[in-house]
């Protein structure tokens, strides 16, 4: 009972530790590619509604800036409306860091271990990932996330996760086309893994890069 119990706990030391190693490379790698931006790609609109690349990396950061009496007095401000905070603090830090120091918050805080207040590792990696795309894919950069990043996130969608971000896959199957993942019943839509991951998370997609007859559904018109 003893062994066993080590061994469930090292496996479990090695989950974590595996979700913290996936964090802070994504982190660094979009860091990266954030400071090779021109100031025009800085001031382009993301997937993002109403927010630029600026924004979303700002946002991206938040987490690690704000300490939790001052995100609760953020909230407080917009009356304990969470997505009126959050896009208020984003358009506020956007304005008042340089692309660089925007960059530099994410580098520097690879192994910061703030995590949304829900979800856990797995959710401040989807954070990281799906907002890292909202900016590469709205560019039309072709970074492309590892397949072992995304499939963390892939095997995490629920339909609890999917109802909270707005997405209606009744009578719909997500297939991936390239990698053995699909999700939900129904007429197919053929994407990119990561492309479907945009879309269970609520984004409206670039025309031409969702196929299928339901496409349309979750394409940005």
């Amino acid at each position: 009972m003893e062994n066993a119990t080590r061994s469930r706990d090292e496996q479990a030391n090695g989950v974590v530790a595996g979700l913290r190693s996936a964090i802070a490379a994504e982190r660094r790698e979009l860091a990266e590619l954030f400071d090779g931006l021109r100031a025009d790609q800085w001031d382009a609109p993301s997937l993002c509604d109403g927010w630029r690349v600026r924004e979303v990396v700002a946002h991206m950061s938040m987490g690690f800036r704000l300490s939790l009496p001052a995100t609760l007095g953020e909230l407080v401000k917009a009356r304990g409306n969470l997505h009126r905070m959050t896009d208020r603090v984003a358009r506020r830090d956007a304005a008042a860091h340089s692309a660089g120091e925007l960059s530099a918050f994410l580098r520097d805080n690879a192994h910061h271990p703030w995590t949304p207040p829900v979800g856990g590792l797995v959710s401040a990696l989807g954070h990281d990932v799906v907002h890292g795309l909202d900016a590469t894919v709205a560019l039309r950069l072709r970074r492309r996330v590892p397949e072992d990043r995304l499939r963390i996130l892939l095997d995490d969608i629920k339909p609890r996760g999917l109802k909270f971000f707005g997405v209606v896959l009744d009578g719909v199957r997500l297939c991936a086309e390239d990698t053995d993942w699909s999700y939900g019943t129904g007429a197919p839509v053929y994407g990119t893994a990561q492309d479907l991951l945009l879309l269970a998370f609520g984004r409206r997609l670039p025309h031409g890069r969702l196929h299928g007859e339901p496409a349309d559904r979750f394409t940005a018109r």
